[in-house]
């Protein structure tokens, strides 16, 4: 952790590229001081962009948990050194961590560095004199939300950690600051959802001034970050946790809480069922079939408009159900990795490696909404057989007459909608009427879709297709790359918070209810789903399943998996709900032979890779060195 005597601190200031890409030019000659640089509304303003350049980039898989760690994704082998790679495969290490954001390196953001600009920018906004009380309010609130998010980022992945409450005076001792221990996960929690509360009622519900503003912090924002917190705080991995109780602070106390507090579960529905009002009353709503707009909309078919809103409600950027996106531009890199192999591209213009795995495939519901294990109509046992499309079959999302897996028919709208597959359809890329002939991928090896570019592999027979907006296109097979339509990756959106309340309710309630379903139904509603209830009741063979609380848990669980699947909360739920070990530990990662030439071969399960996933991996190690520089710092149980 970097704690800076804020004069030192400076001198790195004006080195810092904002989210608009400019440098923060405080003063000249890159010598900056506090008097430059909150000399003026001007300066200020530039410093403030500086606390917002930390924000984790949501759409990198490089600088980023949760895209490509753990079990949804899988990449080329000659992309083994990846950090998602390295990490799910049990490469971690204390020496130099991957993803470290306490100290800035291996893809990791330094959040403690951000930290300690929030507080330089809070101790000094106050000498501003050309900004008026409103907007210097507004600007504090957007701080002190950043600050509590930047703590926040750090306690999800290591556990108890230093607060860094207040700048350090020039006056003070460096030595005796450096040195401070690590604080409970109650305090640690407590502290953050008081400085999102302190911001909440001085930020916007909406912007005044979107084309300039979007990414900034509303009170939507901050609420439903609020109630995520408290769902962390609620959860197996920070509520009753025994395994860590070992993990004392300098004092000899227990970081964490051994004793499970079902008040936490109370605490976040509260806080859920908050986020859910302020978001309605700002407009927030669930992106519908409706919302597509298309000039070919009249012609097109119902299944058509219903796949495409569903892929919108990730990549149409920020429509009506992203309360907060990150508004980067690295969702352009990570289309390339999703955009299929759709002519013979003369050379590389395509990833086509963001791999979803067989897992993942499995994970969706069947068209009547249970899971593939559980519907008496589904024929499960022979998933992976192959089988050949017919006329009776969806047209609008398999190729008639051709043949592919068992385990692609029969599924749910958002199976066909988040995933590419041999013998798909793929809407968009210039072919926007259900009339045209239909893109169809057909990825077995040596096959038109197959990529003949190292690296660019498809390595488990499924594309992501729910990260690539529809109107990304690559218009000539002579074409360099993809003409990108951006997007604002979802850091949060409405259908997740709304999962979240079903499952807070769940566990607060002795058992489900009307209320508790209410919020689920309502997201397998947009899919043209039933609701929980009759779809269990008519084709599961657990029909009681939704009746009990650890069966709606289950549910629940799973609901969360597919609605927000391959955007990087499979890997941050698994761990909260103390599940990541169960998925990953010596749990084969399978998929396709994507090698294989002849349908027999290619529709063989093959394993990638049998990842190692111990307890001690639920919290990240804090690097060596840091161990050094600080001996009050404890480094995490088991490594």
């Amino acid at each position: 952790m970097k704690n800076y005597i804020y004069i030192i601190l400076f001198l790195f200031a004006s080195l810092f590229i904002s989210c608009e890409g400019e440098f923060l030019d405080v003063v000249p000659d890159n010598i900056a001081t506090i008097d430059n640089a909150f000399s003026g509304r001007v300066n200020a303003n530039r410093y403030l962009t500086t606390c917002y350049s930390y924000l984790p980039d949501a759409s990198s898989t490089e600088n980023t948990l949760g895209l490509n760690v753990g079990d949804e994704i899988q990449r080329p082998a000659n992309d083994d050194q990846s950090n998602g790679v390295l990490v799910t495969n049990g490469f971690l290490g204390t020496f130099a961590p991957r993803y470290d954001f306490w100290n800035g390196f291996n893809g990791g953001t330094d959040l403690y560095e951000a930290i300690t600009h929030c507080n330089v920018f809070l101790e000094n906004i106050g000498k501003v004199r050309d900004i008026d009380e409103f907007e210097r309010d507004i600007w504090i609130a957007e701080v002190k939300f950043l600050k509590a998010y930047y703590h926040f980022y750090l306690l999800r992945m290591y556990g108890p950690i230093v607060l860094n409450k207040e700048l350090l005076s020039v006056t003070d001792d460096y030595n005796n600051y450096e040195k401070i221990g690590r604080q409970s996960i109650d305090d640690s929690f407590l502290y953050v959802v008081e400085l999102i509360d302190e911001a909440i009622p001085f930020l916007p519900s909406i912007l005044d001034s979107p084309g300039d503003q979007l990414g900034r912090i509303t009170k939507p924002i901050a609420a439903a970050i609020k109630a995520r917190v408290l769902m962390n705080y609620a959860s197996p991995l920070f509520n009753g946790n025994t395994v860590f109780s070992e993990l004392k602070g300098p004092d000899g106390q227990s970081l964490f809480p051994t004793t499970y507090d079902p008040g936490k579960w109370q605490l976040a529905a509260t806080a859920c069922k908050e986020a859910i009002d302020i978001c309605a009353a700002a407009g927030v709503a669930l992106h519908q079939k409706e919302d597509f707009l298309s000039p070919f909309i009249l012609s097109l078919s119902e299944e058509t408009k219903l796949n495409s809103a569903l892929r919108e409600r990730v990549t149409r950027s920020w429509n009506n159900e992203i309360i907060w996106g990150y508004t980067g531009n690295s969702s352009n890199n990570l289309q390339r990795n999703c955009f299929p192999v759709l002519e013979v591209y003369d050379r590389s213009p395509v990833g086509s490696n963001h791999s979803p795995t067989i897992r993942i495939a499995e994970t969706y519901y069947t068209k009547n909404g249970v899971p593939i294990d559980e519907d008496l109509t589904y024929d499960y046992e022979n998933r992976f057989r192959i089988k050949t499309i017919e006329e009776s079959d969806n047209k609008y999302y398999l190729k008639v007459g051709e043949q592919t897996a068992v385990l692609n028919f029969d599924r749910e709208p958002r199976f066909y909608s988040d995933l590419g597959f041999d013998r798909g359809t793929w809407f968009g890329n210039g072919r926007f009427q259900d009339d045209e002939n239909p893109w169809v991928l057909r990825i077995r090896q040596s096959e038109a879709n197959v990529s003949p570019f190292p690296g660019n592999a498809m390595v488990t027979g499924y594309l992501a297709k729910k990260l690539l907006n529809i109107n990304t296109t690559i218009a000539t097979p002579q074409a360099t790359a993809p003409t990108y339509t951006r997007y604002a990756f979802p850091i949060i959106r409405l259908a997740d918070l709304y999962l979240y309340y079903a499952e807070a309710l769940n566990e607060v309630k002795a058992s489900p209810d009307g209320e508790v379903y209410q919020y689920i139904d309502l997201v397998r509603e947009r899919a043209e789903l039933d609701g929980v209830v009759a779809s269990w009741s008519s084709f599961s063979n657990n029909p009681n399943k939704p009746l009990t609380k650890e069966g709606m848990r289950e549910i629940i669980q799973q609901e969360r998996f597919i609605e927000l699947s391959l955007e990087g909360r499979r890997y941050w739920d698994l761990r909260r709900w103390k599940l990541l070990r169960d998925k990953l530990d010596n749990n084969p990662i399978r998929g396709w032979n994507y090698l294989g030439e002849e349908i027999d071969d290619y529709y063989t399960i093959q394993t990638l890779v049998t990842p190692t996933f111990s307890e001690k991996d639920y919290f990240w190690p804090i690097r060596e060195s840091e161990l050094l520089n600080n001996p009050l710092l404890i480094q995490n149980i088991g490594w």
